[in-house]
């Protein structure tokens, strides 16, 4: 889900900026999409087809989940629809949100690589360097001790 949500985010986006309503593009999201994010976002509507308010529904989502980005989009859309703030400005800004937090995500994996690859470095890559580079001097200290005495 966390994953594949900043992708929804935006197909959301894009679909209520072009004039759909909010239930009308999660639908759309739900059918164009695929993986956990657009089964949820089709047991959400589910739930408002058989009588649940939005808020509910959404807040159910939010409970049947443990992934802190849906929590807060869920919560963000709640309180739009509580205050009467345009969905579209909240769900650009959920949709930026999440596109740092992947960002953000991904520049800490990169700057663990580094970390993880030095075992692998030291006991495979040195033994056979040492060997390539050690190895002739060794053969040759050899040969000068004992075949010149």
């Amino acid at each position: 889900i966390q994953r594949d949500l900043p992708d929804a985010m935006d197909m959301l986006t894009i679909c209520v900026e072009s004039g759909l309503g909010f239930d009308a593009a999660l639908a759309r999201v739900a059918r164009n999409s695929s993986g956990p994010v657009a089964a949820e976002f089709s047991r959400v509507l589910q739930e408002i087809q058989i009588g649940k308010s939005r808020s509910q529904s959404l807040r159910s989502l939010a409970d049947r989940t443990t992934v802190p980005e849906l929590r807060a989009f869920t919560s963000a859309v709640v309180q739009a629809g509580e205050l009467g703030i345009p969905i579209a400005d909240v769900l650009r800004e959920q949709a930026a949100e999440m596109r740092m937090r992947r960002r953000q995500r991904a520049e800490e994996k990169a700057q663990q690589v580094p970390v993880k690859i030095l075992f692998p470095l030291i006991g495979c890559l040195f033994p056979a360097l040492f060997i390539i580079v050690i190895g002739p001097g060794a053969i040759s200290i050899m040969h000068a001790l004992f075949h010149g005495a």
